[in-house]
């Protein structure tokens, strides 16, 4: 018997391979191998379906970002290397992208990313200023590896490699010197 999170992880897969169009009933359903009765046995309704798949996101957005904070006492060099295989790594990169793209027609998703953004530009940020930045150069140095970073996730047209990897190491040797 399927489970809301069954049918979650099948709207991630379809997410993340056909983009948002693709989270239709139908599609589900034919995804998970169910029936619409299953479908409708876990959610009320496609609205409601889309705000688990949007609130499971950020929870699982969230634990990622928390271990962040258990990276503070690493060298910042360490750990924004870690926080970038984190968020541009195997697991995120696919459905990261399409939740950026779902963010731009669906405001209760904006609102998702852009809070797990915040938390992520902070934490970038918190390591520059432990890496010796004034607060504006850490803020600024921030806000471009962030945005670097999102470019990273959109350049790729399969998972990052070890060449996107090199990429990413060569651009925080670049940001970390003063």
């Amino acid at each position: 018997m399927l489970s809301s999170a069954d049918w979650v992880e099948a709207g991630f897969s379809l997410l993340a391979e056909q983009g948002v169009k693709a989270l239709t009933v139908g599609r589900l359903c034919e995804r998970v191998g169910a029936t619409k009765g299953s479908f409708y046995w876990h959610f009320t309704d496609l609205g409601a379906y889309r705000r688990a798949l949007a609130d499971t996101w950020a929870e699982v957005n969230d634990t990622d970002r928390a271990e962040f904070i258990g990276l503070a006492e690493l060298p910042p060099r360490e750990r924004l290397s870690r926080m970038m295989r984190t968020l541009l790594g195997q697991r995120h990169w696919m459905l990261e992208r399409a939740m950026r793209e779902w963010a731009r027609t669906d405001a209760d998703v904006a609102a998702a990313v852009s809070a797990s953004d915040r938390r992520v530009r902070r934490a970038v940020r918190q390591a520059y200023l432990d890496d010796g930045f004034s607060t504006e150069e850490a803020h600024v140095r921030a806000d471009a590896t962030f945005a670097a970073g999102v470019g990273f996730l959109h350049l790729s047209v399969t998972a990052p490699g070890a060449k996107a990897t090199a990429q990413q190491q060569r651009f925080l040797d670049i940001m970390l010197r003063h």
